[in-house]
């Protein structure tokens, strides 16, 4: 697992190369990198909602309660595993359109290490301030991006030009669960299911 994270942050292309090659089980997958990475932010988000606490317009500092911090940190957590998953299957699905004929597995470990920034990044939560997490945010989605679209080609053994047409599909299809999960966390604020502030 470390071997690919070192990879995709410093020789993605290389990196895809290897990964295609290897006959990675939905379970190994999952056990050897989704597992791991993805506990990063619900773990960090948790200990700074609840230790270190933000600052909004005034210069009082707000924290969570640690029953409040540990349901959503749950929450968050299980988010992101199911949509890895479902990322990667829609991944699948899409791919016979462009002649694509990877395995599940396959597509489910170009969604996950396609991700690994964003789970790395997560450590940033440690210390919940807005300016911070954006300053460091923006680049890692960006890489991230990147690293989709020279993906995309290599895993799926695609063209180019079939390959960025892909990416952007699949980019679509994750700011749309992006926003799937924005909407049902609202909904799940508005009947109680939410964040709870420390007194």
């Amino acid at each position: 697992m470390l071997s690919h994270v070192w990879g995709m942050l410093f020789h993605p292309e290389e990196e895809w190369k290897t990964i295609r090659k290897e006959n990675c089980t939905i379970g190994k997958c999952f056990c050897s990198h989704v597992l791991l990475l993805a506990a990063i932010p619900p773990i960090a988000g948790y200990i700074g909602t609840t230790q270190v606490g933000w600052q909004v317009v005034s210069r009082e500092v707000h924290t969570l309660t640690p029953e409040s911090a540990i349901t959503i940190a749950i929450l968050s957590y299980l988010t992101i595993l199911v949509a890895v998953f479902t990322i990667g299957k829609l991944i699948h699905w899409m791919g016979q359109t462009y002649g694509s004929k990877q395995t599940l597995s396959q597509c489910i470990a170009l969604a996950a290490y396609t991700a690994t920034p964003l789970f790395l990044s997560g450590i940033m939560l440690l210390y919940p301030m807005l300016w911070l997490n954006l300053l460091i945010g923006l680049p890692v989605l960006a890489y991230t991006v990147y690293l989709l679209y020279s993906g995309v080609p290599i895993v799926m053994g695609i063209t180019a030009e079939r390959g960025f047409l892909f990416s952007t599909a699949v980019l679509v299809v994750g700011l749309v669960a992006g926003l799937v999960v924005l909407v049902v966390t609202l909904i799940l604020w508005d009947i109680g299911v939410g964040p709870v502030f420390a007194s």
